[in-house]
């Protein structure tokens, strides 16, 4: 029997599958519509969403939720927004190989359970891990992804816009372009998302760079 996302979310919050588990405040699941067309995935919990057990509450979430709000037309409890990872590394430091694997299987049910039609990753890592591609997010932003009958949108981390200059910033318009993007990609006709498997390869202009050996596979 297919359980629940409120039911996935209650045996996640005792998860100790990796070393994770013993700096964290709480668990950081994800919020949101649990039959959203649209997901965001980042790519870890911060201070803030650590202390809150809510993703994306700090200047970055404000950041989002306006986009959400101004360009989408829908309010943050209408999308579902989630992390790769669900504890916060100490000092905010990139996931490790253990904690990734440890946490994928989260991931991997909370997107079955939703069934989005778009997956949004914000940033690098999200966008490495979901498409599998060693290309950085300026490559692979500003462009539609198929996959397994969704599609990905991979942008800028809020974060990241945060950093680079707030809204004044160039790469903050590329944020909105990408915001765009999502609007249209969700007012095109859409068809029922195909069973889980292993992602396809992505073709992005140019000559690629080779992915690493050891990547987790998403699907």
């Amino acid at each position: 029997m297919t359980r629940t996302l409120a039911e996935v979310a209650v045996e996640a919050a005792d998860c100790t599958k990796c070393g994770l588990a013993n700096g964290r405040t709480q668990v950081v699941f994800g919020v949101g519509n649990a039959d959203a067309e649209v997901m965001f995935i980042g790519e870890a919990p911060g201070f803030h969403e650590d202390k809150q057990g809510e993703p994306f509450v700090g200047a970055a979430g404000q950041l989002l939720t306006r986009m959400l709000d101004k360009v989408l037309s829908v309010a943050r409890h209408d999308v579902y927004i989630a992390n790769v990872i669900k504890c916060r590394p100490p000092g905010n430091r990139d996931p490790q190989e253990d904690e990734i694997e440890s946490c994928t299987p989260w991931l991997v049910e909370q997107v079955s359970l939703i069934q989005p039609r778009v997956i949004v990753t914000l940033g690098n890592f999200a966008t490495k891990f979901v498409l599998q591609t060693a290309q950085g997010i300026t490559r692979m932003r500003g462009r539609a992804y198929p996959w397994h009958g969704r599609t990905v949108v991979p942008t800028f981390h809020p974060a990241a816009i945060l950093r680079g200059g707030g809204e004044s910033s160039r790469q903050f318009l590329d944020f909105r372009d990408d915001f765009e993007l999502i609007r249209e990609t969700l007012a095109t006709p859409s068809r029922e998302p195909e069973p889980a498997a292993a992602p396809d390869p992505v073709i992005v202009p140019e000559a690629a760079e080779p992915a690493p050996e050891e990547q987790l596979e998403l699907f």
